[in-house]
């Protein structure tokens, strides 16, 4: 079974900054950066990334190498960015949000790094890499030396633009690496599918090592609108309902537990600012509409919300939906909807052969979305970029891994992970499953479902619940959890919580949950271990 997106020819050099330029030329007094009341305009952001392009060539970085960023969000972040694709090289992000010890392992992965761009508040995180760290404004007479004009760099659609960290089978960290042209198809399928304008201004919610953060991060200077960031280093609901209140922000991209968030901070407060949206584009993981439902449809909200599919190792969006056609019914499941421009999506069997129509099957994406693959690596997790035939002819696919089939409407629905079912008394069982069943009951606000092996072995489900109001029972859940689900389905355990922990990209922390359950069980002496199966589906980057 085959989705194929609209096919739409691209420029023939796909260069993502050059898009920049050209907005910069036509408006150069257009305002392309507001942080903290500072706005830096198209101009000014161009000139000084072109200083910084030229810094980086007279050292010999230029294409096929990597420069690390490790900068809070900020004009000088765009500027390294930007100034780093000039110069021909990729860009590699190391969030300054993430623990020294994440920051430490993450370095360790890529030795072959030209060096990192870092600020005061950020150098004393990577001056463990032992590679040179550079900081713009020790630099800032330098760079005014040097020429506000484009270095003379060949830059093609084929080059490597940024690589980003991603989690893996073995839940080691690893690079993957995504090519201008793919990052450019995906800006071009949001400025035409979705009329992404010069006034589509974006407010940037997720952390920068996200791999949603860095079309988050491009696409309005890609489409000539203007990037809105916070002045704090992690997301800050209060402060972001702040900025979208006080500021013409038309677009926003987040992880869903970012969006529930927000949601909840509107409806508390009984504003508006997320219905004045044009969109909010979300996703990453399994999406519990009962969050959105009754603000969704609030009378005059004109929020378009895009729930879209995808993975770091293809562009990050691969599919997008409507959620205004959930709401009509007739979805168990809300779908992902239907590819990008110039993206196939495969759902094929064990032998990669495609399934039947409403059938599972794997989800494997194809062209332009599909990334350069791992960098530097030479593991297993390399062959999840293949070839399969199709009409017979070869076609390059990136192998999610994920569970999934095409509905009657001919919309993707992903199901879960291929490898994220476990054994519990004997049956197979996918944790996400229990999760939507928790999700529809009264009272239950959200859930996560862990999974645990005991000291003898066997293997028992907890589920965490964030209920609505007064705290819920054991018994009256899992009464409730009966009359829609088999009985190995049932958690063994349920724990009221106030609210489900957030991963530094936005996303449900399910390992934190797991860290809680470890140490509840070494307290009571009761010697009970988080799986590795759920380490390795529930880790972020």
């Amino acid at each position: 079974m085959i989705l194929q997106g609209k096919r739409v020819a691209l420029p023939p050099a796909p260069v993502v900054h050059q898009q920049f330029e050209a907005n910069a030329a036509a408006a150069p007094d257009a305002v392309a950066v507001v942080r903290a009341g500072r706005q830096v305009t198209y101009a000014e952001l161009d000139a000084r990334a072109n200083r910084f392009a030229h810094f980086l060539t007279a050292r010999g970085v230029g294409r096929a190498a990597q420069v690390g960023v490790c900068l809070d969000y900020s004009a000088d972040m765009l500027v390294a960015i930007l100034g780093t694709l000039k110069a021909g090289a990729a860009y590699v992000p190391f969030d300054p949000a993430y623990p020294a010890a994440r920051l430490q392992l993450l370095l360790g992965q890529v030795p072959s790094l030209a060096l990192i761009v870092a600020s005061p508040e950020t150098r004393g995180m990577v001056d463990s890499a032992g590679v040179d760290v550079v900081d713009l404004e020790q630099l800032t007479d330098h760079l005014a030396r040097l020429p506000a004009t484009a270095p003379d760099v060949r830059v093609t659609g084929d080059d490597v633009c940024y690589a980003v960290f991603t989690s893996g089978s073995t839940g080691t960290p690893k690079l993957t690496a995504v090519r201008h042209e793919g990052w450019f198809n995906l800006m071009n399928w949001l400025k035409l599918e979705y009329g992404l304008h010069s006034g589509s201004h974006n407010l940037v919610v997720s952390a920068f090592g996200f791999d949603l953060s860095q079309r988050a991060l491009m696409t309005p200077l890609f489409c000539g609108a203007t990037q809105y960031f916070t002045a704090s280093r992690n997301f800050d609901a209060m402060m972001a309902y702040r900025i979208l209140t006080q500021h013409e922000i038309r677009v926003v991209h987040c992880a869903s537990s970012t969006l529930y968030l927000l949601v909840d901070w509107e409806t508390a407060r009984g504003g508006d600012a997320l219905t004045r949206l044009d969109y909010v584009l979300f996703g990453g993981e399994p999406l519990k509409t009962q969050r959105l439902a009754a603000w969704a449809r609030r009378e005059g909200n004109t929020c378009t919300l895009l729930h879209q599919y995808g993975v770091a190792e293809c562009t990050d969006v691969a599919t997008s939906y409507d959620l205004a056609g959930y709401w009509r019914g007739g979805h168990d499941i809300t779908p992902v909807g239907r590819p990008a421009y110039n993206t196939g999506i495969h759902l094929l069997d064990e032998e990669l052969r495609g399934v039947g129509p409403g059938e599972y099957g794997e989800i494997c994406v194809s062209g332009a979305s599909v990334g350069a693959g791992y960098l530097g690596g030479s593991g297993p997790e390399n062959a999840r970029f293949t070839t399969i035939e199709v009409d017979g002819a070869p076609v390059r696919v990136y192998r999610t891994g994920d569970r999934g089939r095409i509905d009657q409407a001919g919309d993707l629905v992903v199901a879960g992970r291929m490898d994220a079912q476990v054994k519990v008394r004997g049956m197979r069982i996918d944790p996400t499953d229990i999760e939507r069943a928790l999700g529809r009951l009264a009272g239950v606000r959200e859930a996560a479902v862990v999974v645990a092996s005991t000291a003898a072995g066997e293997t028992e489900l907890t589920a965490f619940i964030v209920p609505t109001r007064d705290e819920l029972t054991e018994d009256d859940v899992r009464i409730r959890l009966l009359q829609t689900l088999p009985r190995s389905m049932v958690p063994a355990r349920f724990v009221n919580v106030l609210r489900l922990p957030l991963s530094p990209h936005g996303k449900v922390d399910r390992a934190a949950l797991a860290d809680s359950l470890e140490k509840q069980y070494a307290m009571s002496g009761t010697a009970q271990q988080p799986t590795d199966s759920y380490r390795r589906t529930g880790e972020d980057t």
